[in-house]
């Protein structure tokens, strides 16, 4: 029960403060496995891969699976009402008051001063990223040419080839998938 309990708050205050999408829940899934052990950093990238791979928001499908890696079928959906929950409050507390408040300095400064955090936020966690894929989670590892290679490709043909760039994104996550299956990442 109390890990329950845990799941709900851990995933409560991520979705409280993850100020700018599913991206910006990274740093606090890390912190969580940091402080919890529920589930690796090593984990948490293959969650990552899911998420991104699967229908719907990413901080969602984080949410539910780290709940259910953690206390199954339960454990996901107590995790997912947890990140959810201060979004539905905010977001109903915002339309019954952002039409009054909309010209306001202070709400205009408000949201003007979260979107560097939110940057920042979606940085560090693509930093961290970065480091498990191409690191195996540590510096002094070795690097993963294989992983550096494949996201060399995948930057140039997503950002400079002008027929591929126009490709759907389930197009280059189904060819990364095949890629890993075959040079056995």
């Amino acid at each position: 029960m109390m890990t329950y309990i845990n799941l709900f708050w851990e995933f409560f205050k991520t979705g409280l403060f993850a100020v700018g999408g599913g991206m910006a829940t990274l740093p606090f899934l890390y912190d969580i496995s940091d402080r919890t052990g529920w589930f690796t950093h090593e984990q948490l990238a293959d969650m990552i891969a899911v998420s991104e791979s699967t229908p719907g928001p990413i901080g969602v499908n984080m949410a539910t699976y780290s709940g259910y890696i953690t206390a199954g079928i339960p454990g996901a959906l107590i995790s997912t009402l947890g990140l959810i929950t201060p979004s539905v409050i905010v977001i109903l507390l915002v339309a019954a008051f952002l039409s009054a408040f909309h010209e306001n300095k202070y709400v205009i400064g408000a949201f003007y001063g979260l979107r560097p955090a939110s940057s920042a936020m979606i940085s560090a966690a693509g930093l961290i990223l970065a480091r498990v894929v191409f690191f195996a989670g540590n510096f002094s590892n070795p690097l993963n040419l294989k992983a550096v290679i494949l996201a060399v490709i995948l930057l140039a043909f997503t950002n400079a080839v002008t027929f591929t760039k126009k490709l759907h994104p389930v197009i280059w996550i189904a060819f990364s998938a095949i890629a890993g299956i075959i040079f056995k990442y």
